[in-house]
């Protein structure tokens, strides 16, 4: 083994860091126990030092140490400074005092940006003016972070939000909210991203009038970031004047890294086919910056010292006008290591270099180890230093114009692969072909063109504007083939997020059967008599390694031993080929149900979402929420991305959980709360069938959803009183209203006559579920009257009561036009699941629906308190598990 002390420091490091933040207590204690055996294994089998071995140890323990004291450092003052519990401050008004100390961004009629706290008081309700400070109070908030986001009220504080920048003094009033946590399995955490950037309130404002600013008359650290904010606006500025709206925004992310401007379809078109990291500045940037200034100090005859030196100082230039990212920050770090190393002729391994830079960056903030970006940009760039060495011999077929691409392309494509699936739940098989041609065409071509016309702009403004029409047809060309490619639907694979265990063994597969078919590869290509000739390689005057082998792949010595290898090899290869397609296998299919069904009853605010997936793997969706939107918004209040329940929750929580296809679409009725979501499922997951109503409402995002559903080939039916569905031998749905009507249609909606309805909730689709011998009933927002309807039925049929409902999902959200007495007589639920958003503003549910539940002795299960409420359905009963609360329930 060749001892590599800075990457194997580094590896250690970030080795202990990951299990301090995986673990704590005894399984801190176990996992650095597990790492240090394994360390001692390697001198135990190896041939390192023991001193070698010591300072890995100590690397492990030292990262682990530091990440916990960096936790126990990271917590709030303020409830101890306020003398106030966390849960007494959520919702309280204060007054705060600190400085800006990010960039102040705007969208629609929101200002974000992040405050270092220097004084913080409380107010009481009504109050405008809070208590004087407390110096002790002080001491205990001084340096806090927090996030405040300021709600403008009038279209003309846009100007003055607009002159805030980083370094102004601020005073402010406005309410204390801690951020939201994860309310459904596997969504995203608000509390623990902003913890990561060492912040754990929000400061909510409304109106501009209640932000005080004083701009700084003194130099400091925050200056220089001010100037650099400042001459990122005047190029985004500049860039605004040559480009038209799409384009500017687009050349704003490649040139600069600004996105807040980028088109959020563009974004989309782009992610769906994993290209989003050409719109972030990364290291192929700084390379090509790097080696422009390089030329350019040549042509200027300087001195090859002096030339790398003017690089160094100025790359952390180029750093910060792009935004300093993390993957700026390591393509930065990395080079100015390398200008450094090419300067006094120190490190000048790339591995090192790169160790190096993460070393730091995780020294500065041990918490980068948790950021996407972080990830992404070490990783692809580990996997093209270790595995392009390894793929350059597979690909001698190609011309060496064509293979450097290809390999790195592919590399890249296989590196990424488990973060991308693991964070982003899709990947794309056409994602190689898009990133071989968009790549190079973007890089070399689109963003020098760009840059020229930016630099060009104050100097020669027609050449500039020439230019910047020459790059606009290239992005023409880029956006119609992107989303050309992205309508071939089948392309996309939607995987769930895989364990880490899972991530760790693919790794290794693939590194084993590219180095083994390396092997075998130059085996076979070697001359006979290297194969056969047993006399010392020295005798030929040919270097021999430690293994008595010769032969060098990227940094790393191996031993090629011909005749085993031509032996055993393709064996070896097949073997690994089998392992790695099998992994990729077991990592495509969903969580196996173990002969149980599960009912989900997600969170989703004010709204119904729910999903049953069948023992059988038959997933089924019950209405898909809905943001609910109060009035048309003025256009300034308007936001590029806004919140919506199903693009930004609902379709990220299918992805995670690894659902490919929704065999069924059950829509119990058209309002916005339900329907709503549905737009964002049906156009980014497929979807065998919708079932409905037999109505449509006359607005806008239902016709959209329907039509959404046509252009993708979804099967429409309606639903009626009487009709069964049966997924498996194990499920059945029974419809139990609405009732049926003449000339029921399916298929196309506009040629089949559907009436239009626009009271919907009487006729919601209600439907019994048996599974495993269980019983559930799912309601919509149906009313009383159609509850009673239901019951006279059956007992004009002679049933005086219903079978047993084992969970009784609760009609309307808990309102009290539901849920009748009667209702609960018939059907006699063991549960109640009510589906109601926090604090909403209906007051669901009610009060006297909550007491019915109870004297029925009903066990009642909200969204509102207990987030994502799941059930795993078996034979001998039902197994309830919720998100916000560490419990398990059991409905026998």
């Amino acid at each position: 083994m060749k001892e590599r002390p800075l990457l194997s420091f580094t590896v250690c490091w970030v080795a202990g860091s990951a299990a301090a933040c995986l673990s704590s207590g005894s399984g801190l204690l176990l996992a650095w126990a597990g790492l240090i055996l394994l360390l001692v294994s390697l001198r135990v089998w190896g041939t390192v030092s023991w001193k070698y071995i010591a300072v890995l140890c100590l690397s492990i323990s030292l990262a682990a140490g530091y990440w916990k004291w960096n936790e126990a450092r990271n917590i709030s003052g303020i409830p101890e400074a306020l003398d106030s519990t966390i849960a007494e401050l959520n919702g309280s008004p204060v007054e705060a005092r600190g400085m800006i100390i990010s960039v102040v961004e705007r969208d629609g009629d929101r200002v974000d940006f992040t405050m270092k706290l220097s004084h913080m008081n409380l107010l009481a309700e009504g109050d405008e003016k809070a208590s004087d400070p407390v110096e002790e109070q002080d001491e205990k908030v001084e340096g806090e972070l927090i996030a405040v986001q300021i709600k403008l009220l009038a279209e003309d504080e846009i100007t003055v939000a607009a002159k805030w920048r980083r370094g102004d003094e601020v005073l402010l009033n406005g309410v204390l909210e801690e951020p939201a946590v994860a309310r459904n399995f596997g969504g995203f955490n608000y509390r623990a991203y902003l913890h990561t950037k060492k912040i754990h309130w929000l400061l909510k404002g409304q109106g501009a009038e209640n932000v005080r600013v004083t701009v700084p008359d003194s130099w400091s650290l925050l200056t220089v970031f001010r100037l650099n904010d400042s001459a990122r606006m005047a190029l985004g500025a500049e860039l605004d004047q040559l480009f038209q709206e799409r384009h500017s925004g687009y050349m704003k992310g490649l040139i600069i890294g600004m996105q807040d401007d980028l088109d959020p379809d563009t974004f989309k078109q782009f992610s769906q086919l994993g290209l989003t990291h050409i719109l972030a500045i990364s290291g192929m940037h700084v390379a090509v910056y790097v080696g422009v200034l390089l030329f350019l100090f040549r042509r200027l005859r300087l001195p090859k010292e002096t030339a790398l030196t003017l690089t160094f100082i100025l790359v952390p230039v180029y750093v910060l006008l792009s935004g300093a990212g993390p993957s700026i920050v390591r393509a930065g770090l990395m080079s100015m290591i390398a200008l450094l190393a090419a300067r006094v002729g120190m490190l000048k391994d790339g591995l090192n270099i790169l160790a190096a830079s993460a070393l730091v960056m995780l020294i500065w903030n041990p918490y980068m180890l948790l950021s996407v970006s972080f990830q992404l940009s070490f990783l692809v760039t580990l996997g093209l230093m270790v595995y392009v060495p390894l793929m350059n011999p597979l690909l001698s077929i190609l011309p060496r114009w064509l293979k450097g691409a290809v390999s790195v392309t592919l590399v890249a494509q296989l590196v990424s692969f488990p973060l991308t699936i693991y964070y982003f739940n899709q990947f794309s098989l056409l994602s190689f072909v898009a990133n071989l041609v968009f790549v190079p065409l973007i890089t070399f071509v689109v963003l020098p063109l760009g840059t020229l016309a930016l630099l060009l702009g104050r100097l020669w403004e027609d050449a500039a504007y020439v230019l910047a029409h020459v790059t606009e047809l290239l992005n023409n060309f880029t956006f119609f083939a992107v989303e050309w490619i992205n309508k071939f639907a089948g392309g996309v694979l939607i995987w769930g997020s895989p364990s880490l265990l899972w991530i760790g063994v693919y790794y290794v597969l693939l590194y084993g059967l590219l180095y083994v078919a390396k092997l075998r590869k130059e085996a076979r290509s070697a001359p006979q008599y290297m194969e056969d000739e047993t006399r010392p390689l020295t005798e030929a005057g040919l270097p021999v390694n430690s293994h008595g082998g010769f032969g060098r792949v990227g940094n790393s010595q191996f031993a090629i031993d011909g005749s085993k290898v031509g032996r055993w090899s393709g064996a070896i290869v097949l073997l690994l080929a089998v392992g790695l397609g099998m992994l990729l296998y077991w990592g495509y299919q969903s969580d196996g149900q173990a002969g149980r069904g599960t009912i989900s009853y997600l969170d989703i605010g004010q709204g119904d979402s729910i999903l049953i997936t069948t023992s059988s793997g038959a997933h089924i969706l019950v209405d898909g929420g809905g943001t609910l939107n109060f009035g048309q918004k003025e256009e300034w209040r308007v936001r590029r991305s806004p919140f919506e329940v199903g693009a930004k929750v609902l379709v990220p929580l299918l992805k995670k959980r690894g659902i490919h296809r929704l065999d069924v679409i059950i829509l119990t009725h058209g309002d916005q709360d339900h329907a709503g979501g549905l737009q964002a499922v049906l156009g980014e997951i497929p979807v065998s069938a919708l079932l409905f109503n037999g109505t449509i409402v006359d607005r806008e995002f239902y016709m959209g959803m329907m039509r959404t559903a046509l252009e993708r080939d979804v099967q429409l039916y309606a639903v009626h009183q009487g009709m069964t569905l049966s997924p498996d031998d194990k499920t059945k749905l029974s419809f139990l209203w609405p009732e049926g009507r003449g000339g029921e249609a399916s298929g196309n909606p506009y040629q089949n006559g559907i009436p239009l309805l626009e009271e919907q909730n009487h006729d919601s689709v209600a439907f019994r579920l048996e599974m495993n011998g269980r019983n559930f009933l799912f309601t919509g927002d149906m009313d009383l009257e159609a509850e009673e309807e239901i019951v006279e039925q059956a007992k004009q049929k002679g049933i005086s009561t219903g079978p047993v409902i084992d969970v009784l999902k609760v009609a309307h959200h808990g309102s009290k036009t539901s849920t009748g007495e009667a209702w609960l007589k018939f059907w006699q639920p063991a549960a109640a699941v009510i589906s109601a958003g926090v604090n909403n503003l209906y007051g669901h549910p009610k009060a006297e629906v909550l007491e019915r539940l109870q004297d029925n002795q009903a066990s009642i299960f909200r969204t509102d308190q207990q987030g994502e409420i799941q059930m795993r359905v078996r034979a001998e009963g039902v197994e309830v598990r919720y998100k916000l609360v560490e419990a398990l329930h059991f409905v026998q």
